[in-house]
């Protein structure tokens, strides 16, 4: 017994060579995985990104709509203002047309602005209009006779007469609009002369105002308008024309 001897296994060749490390296949194999996992969340959140952007884009197409549906409701009681949606433009046809080298409107021409307008301000008020709408341009247009500046003079001069009837003192049997309202018009109302481009097929069609609405865009707020002066209008000049 005591001369016994001790036999000590050894592990086979085999088993000394096997890797301690991960193998290479197996490697890319896990890369690969977590690349992929990586590209499908990244695409899964620019995905609802560019859902969200295209949900308020057609959530602002449609209440823009709306608007100049309600528009085209108010101005359905006037025969002859006719709403142009494609181009957001309320056209009063021959209602506002002037006279050759005339910047004057005539006293039904003043008597139709002054009720209509109203009416677009009041929808201007209301939670859509105060969300979208930006500024109400008046944009004044002339015929093609004459020079390019005289007509361009002139159809800055059509323009600003839409304001002037709109803020001038108004016949006694018209409806007489609140201070709020003529506030609301110097807010929102720009002028615009335009000469002759985007002339009629007439002379006396070119000879016009249209009043063009203009919309926010996505995340756009509205000039704020604090630091104006309130009240104190003041009138326009009249003139033979």
């Amino acid at each position: 017994m005591l001369g016994a001897r001790i036999i000590l296994k050894r592990g086979g060749k085999a088993d000394a060579e096997k890797p301690f490390w991960i193998s290479y296949a197996d490697l890319m194999t896990a890369l690969m995985v977590l690349f992929l996992v990586t590209m499908s969340v990244t695409l899964l959140a620019v995905t609802k990104q560019v859902s969200e952007a295209e949900r308020v884009k057609a959530e602002r197409d449609r209440d823009i709509s709306e608007l100049l549906r309600r528009v085209q409701v108010a101005a359905q009681k006037y025969p002859g203002i006719k709403v142009d949606r494609d181009r957001n433009v309320i056209d009063f046809g021959d209602k506002a047309h002037f006279d050759k080298n005339s910047y004057g409107l005539k006293p039904e021409q003043q008597r139709l602005l002054r009720a209509f307008v109203p009416e677009v301000l009041r929808i201007a008020r209301d939670p859509l209009g105060q969300k979208w709408l930006k500024q109400i341009v008046v944009e004044g247009f002339s015929s093609p006779e004459g020079d390019y500046l005289y007509n361009l003079n002139l159809s800055l001069q059509r323009s600003q007469r839409v304001l002037c009837v709109l803020l001038a003192k108004p016949y006694s049997d018209e409806q007489v609009m609140s201070s709020d309202e003529l506030e609301q018009i110097r807010d929102l109302f720009l002028v615009g002369g335009y000469s002759f481009n985007a002339a009629k097929a007439s002379y006396e069609d070119s000879r016009r105002v249209e009043l063009r609405l203009e919309f926010l865009g996505i995340g756009e707020h509205r000039p704020s308008t604090a630091d104006v002066p309130r009240g104190n209008f003041g009138a326009c000049a009249l003139g033979a024309n």
